[in-house]
């Protein structure tokens, strides 16, 4: 089974951090939430999430795949933290998935990680003149190998099920999002 760590920063956006675990959890899929420090996270229109642990305690395990939720200033505090950017660099260096949403494609980008990928991000979040050879993409989800990044809120259901869809197959994304009872 999968395992997905998904750190969360003073600030994240809530519909986005919670959509993405509550789906993979849907999905039968390992996920760790981890804060930065030891406080509980209040995101950015004040709900307040409790993490699984603390970033430090969940370095000390191996990941499938990283998911960084975005909002601000939660995406501006996980592209400060080196204890993130340095866990994005080696998780694409291992060939494994790393994936944003929202302002967090940022860190993917100053990470290095979007250099000559196709990517999307919230309008505005990402300058694609200042990362080599980016294809900006205007698309709800955009994957380009092991990196899957996305626009938002309104995108962040399409986000998880993808995420499933490349942790889990897609049947087991079918049978999720069958259960969620969306139109379309």
């Amino acid at each position: 089974m999968a395992n997905v760590l998904v750190p969360l920063a003073q600030g994240c956006e809530e519909l986005e951090a919670v959509t993405i675990v509550d789906l993979l959890r849907r999905a039968r899929i390992t996920v760790v939430t981890a804060g930065l420090d030891e406080r509980p996270v209040t995101a950015s229109r004040g709900t307040v999430l409790v993490p699984d642990m603390t970033l430090d305690e969940a370095l000390v395990q191996n990941y499938d795949m990283v998911v960084l939720p975005g909002g601000l200033p939660g995406a501006d505090h996980l592209d400060n933290d080196t204890r993130v950017t340095g866990l994005l660099k080696q998780m694409a260096a291992d060939g494994k998935y790393t994936a944003a949403i929202c302002a967090a494609p940022k860190v993917l980008a100053s990470s290095g990680l979007l250099d000559g990928k196709r990517a999307t991000s919230y309008p505005g979040a990402l300058q694609p003149e200042s990362v080599p050879g980016m294809d900006y993409v205007d698309k709800s989800v955009v994957t380009d190998d092991k990196v899957i990044t996305s626009r938002g809120p309104g995108t962040a259901m399409d986000f998880a099920l993808q995420l499933i869809d490349v942790l889990a197959g897609t049947d087991r994304r079918n049978e999720v999002e069958a259960g969620l009872l969306r139109d379309g």
